[in-house]
């Protein structure tokens, strides 16, 4: 199936979809979401997607203005690769991300970085997809996380996990939820787990990652949604009320 690729700009965001599948009540959601994307335009991030209503985009921005705890000023990170439903296995992965590669060639980068895992996690891309692609990886962070490069040329040092995420200190006693405004779906479950903790006294302490200071500094390799007890990652899976209460009756007593 051959489709268009559509690259968004402050032009056309409001009118296009934006690969998220969440219903119309919740657009206010997807509304925040597309002002965080226009704001990091400015900064150098690209989206790109197939011209259908589906998860089919990729996008990617200079890892040096990237909200993550990585650093490597020559790369070009992809904060999201996905492709899913009916539209996988169709090539349409290595269209968008060979787009990604010849824009950034064309900005005078010198490689691609990516967060993946051993293990195939939600969320992240599939190792076995980016090894295929001359992906290689450069630097891990516990429990589960690998920084992934492609670098262009020989010879280039390549990116690496901040020290903040090797050995992760919340300053927290109880559940620490760090989360921005990348995904809509943290928009709308991080305020709903708050407010379950407050009514059962389940100590939590949430984070808003609102800046890029702060996304560099932040604990967890995958800024857009981490959660930790104490000083113990323990997901990066969006919860719902009902899986934060399964994990509070694992760690705490509630009052």
């Amino acid at each position: 199936m051959n489709m268009n690729i559509i690259t968004l700009d402050n032009e056309n965001i409001e009118k296009e979809h934006i690969c998220c599948l969440m219903s119309q009540k919740d657009s206010g959601y997807v509304d925040q979401k597309k002002s965080w994307l226009k704001d990091r335009m400015n900064e150098g991030l690209t989206f790109k997607k197939m011209d259908v209503r589906g998860k089919v985009f990729i996008e990617y921005i200079p890892l040096k203005n990237a909200w993550y705890p990585i650093d490597g000023d020559e790369y070009m990170f992809i904060d999201c690769l996905w492709v899913s439903g009916k539209y996988k296995g169709e090539g349409n992965s290595s269209i968008l991300l060979d787009e990604c590669i010849k824009d950034t060639k064309s900005r005078g980068l010198k490689g691609l970085a990516i967060l993946s895992s051993d293990k195939k996690k939600g969320y992240m891309a599939d190792k076995k997809f980016l090894t295929y692609k001359g992906f290689i990886k450069c630097d891990e962070a516990e429990p589960y996380f690998e920084l992934m490069y492609l670098p262009f040329e020989e010879n280039v040092e390549p990116p690496k996990f901040r020290d903040s995420v090797k050995t992760p200190k919340t300053g927290n006693n109880g559940f620490t939820l760090y989360y921005t405004a990348q995904c809509p779906f943290t928009l709308k479950y991080s305020p709903l787990i708050e407010e379950e903790a407050k009514k059962n006294n389940i100590p939590l302490k949430s984070v808003k990652i609102d800046n890029l200071e702060k996304a560099k500094d932040a604990k967890s390799p995958y800024t857009s949604y981490s959660v930790f007890y104490k000083d113990e990652f323990i997901t990066h899976e969006i919860l719902t009320v009902k899986a934060f209460n399964d994990l509070a009756g694992k760690y705490v007593n509630k009052k």
